[in-house]
């Protein structure tokens, strides 16, 4: 499954994504985790904070290069090796589900907690991390026509959306 699907949480749009990747769950845990791996991938910079990287309650700051303003801020929400990091970023919550797969690779359920106005913004940007994640940064699709695609699925349950989309933290 390629696109988010969107479910409610009360009145909070979650998206959700489903992605196999051909590595084993340790592996992919670093890739959702360590530093210079998240660089490959994530939208930005993530610093965390504490003695025990990545142990819930563990502070965790986003930081985008050439950014006005403080960093965004979050928190390890859950952590358990090489299962499932669940955290916050500036007030939205993210979370991997990592399960092995028989052939030795990994099924990902990535998502997302996002702002109603947002979600189809949120979609579009995750949709291209996780392409980057799982095929590398030549696969990644091209933002507008996904954005466009999410306007019209989220729009007529959530109301009108915020964009278009903008390449968010690196270039890609």
């Amino acid at each position: 499954m390629d696109n988010a699907t969107l479910y409610l949480e009360g009145a909070r749009p979650v998206l959700r994504f489903e992605r196999v990747l051909p590595r084993p769950p340790e592996a992919v845990w670093r890739s959702l985790t360590d530093r210079e791996e998240l660089a490959g991938w994530f939208p930005s910079p993530v610093a965390a904070g504490g003695t025990e990287p990545w142990a819930a309650g563990t502070p965790l700051t986003f930081t985008f290069p050439g950014a006005e303003g403080p960093a965004p801020t979050g928190e390890v929400l859950e952590s358990d090796r090489p299962r499932l990091p669940a955290y916050t970023w500036d007030g939205e919550a993210l979370r991997c589900e990592l399960s092995p797969r028989p052939d030795g690779g990994t099924h990902l359920v990535f998502s997302y907690r996002a702002a109603p106005g947002t979600a189809a913004l949120s979609a579009t940007g995750w949709q291209v991390c996780l392409a980057e994640l799982t095929d590398g940064p030549a696969q990644a699709p091209a933002r507008q026509p996904l954005f466009d695609g999410y306007v019209a699925a989220f729009g007529p349950l959530l109301g009108p959306q915020e964009g278009p989309p903008a390449s968010v933290g690196r270039e890609r």
